[in-house]
C-alpha cells in the first residue's frame, strides 16, 4: 500500500508540473518586435508585452522571433523553424518593410497566407497584426495592403488586431504626422522608444489575452 500511495504522489506530482507549464507564444515580426534600436532587450515590444500579460494573471512566455528588415517573405520562409515544439500560439507583426519597399500587396498577401497555412497545420491559434499603408504609393495601393489583414484573418479564422499602432493613436498620436509622434517615437521616425513601445502593447494586450484564451480550445 505504501508503494501505490508513494506511486499515486509522484503521478499527481507530474501532473502538476505538466499542468503548471506557461503557455508559449511565438512573436513573429520585423525591427518593430524584435526591438531595435532600444538602449536595452527589456524596453522591447515582446518582453514588455510578456510582463503587461503576467502582470494581468497569465503564465505565459512570449518568444522573440522579429528580426529587423524582414518582410513578409522572409516571415514565412522562416515560420517553420521559428515555430519550436513548445509553441502553443503566434502572433504575426509583418508588413512594415513590404510597405517602405512598394512590394506587391498580391506578394505580401500571399506570404502572410502562406504562414497561416503553416500555423493552421500545427493547430495553432494566431493574432495578426495589420499595418496601415500611407498614400505614397497611390489608393489603389493602399486599399489592396490594408485590405489583406482582414481578409486573410476572415479566410483563416484568426484574431485580428486592426492596426499595430492603435495603443499610439488613443494616446492622440497619428503615425501620419511625425510632430505628433514624436514623444513617442526614435530619432528615425519609425521605431517606437520605450514609451512608445508600452503604449503599443496596451493597445495589443486585450488582442493577446483573447489569443491564449483560444489555446487548448
Amino acid at each position: 500500500m505504501a508503494g501505490l500511495r508513494n506511486g499515486i504522489a509522484v503521478t499527481l506530482l507530474t501532473v502538476g508540473v505538466v499542468a503548471a507549464e506557461p503557455v508559449t507564444v511565438v512573436a513573429l515580426g520585423d525591427s518593430l518586435t524584435a526591438g531595435y534600436g532600444l538602449e536595452e532587450q527589456s524596453q522591447g515590444l515582446v518582453p514588455v508585452l510578456e510582463g503587461w500579460l503576467k502582470a494581468r494573471g497569465h503564465d505565459v512566455v512570449v518568444q522573440n522571433a522579429g528580426v529587423s528588415g524582414d518582410t513578409t517573405a522572409g516571415g514565412l520562409a522562416r515560420i517553420g523553424w521559428a515555430l519550436g515544439p513548445e509553441a502553443d500560439a503566434l502572433i504575426v507583426t509583418l508588413g512594415g518593410n513590404d510597405l517602405l519597399r512598394g512590394i506587391d500587396p498580391a506578394a505580401s498577401r500571399a506570404n502572410l497566407e502562406g504562414i497561416l497555412k503553416e500555423a493552421s497545420a500545427r493547430k495553432l491559434p494566431v493574432l495578426l497584426v495589420a499595418m496601415k499603408a500611407s498614400g505614397n504609393f497611390g489608393p489603389e495601393y493602399k486599399a489592396a495592403f490594408d485590405a489583406m489583414y482582414g481578409d486573410l484573418a476572415g479566410q483563416y479564422g484568426t484574431l485580428l488586431a486592426e492596426d499595430f499602432f492603435g495603443g499610439l493613436r488613443a494616446a492622440g498620436a497619428d503615425p501620419a504626422d511625425p510632430a505628433s509622434l514624436a514623444a513617442f517615437m526614435q530619432a528615425d521616425g519609425l521605431h517606437p522608444n520605450p514609451e512608445g513601445v508600452k503604449l503599443i502593447v496596451e493597445g495589443l494586450g486585450p488582442k493577446v489575452e483573447e489569443l491564449l484564451a483560444k489555446v487548448g480550445s
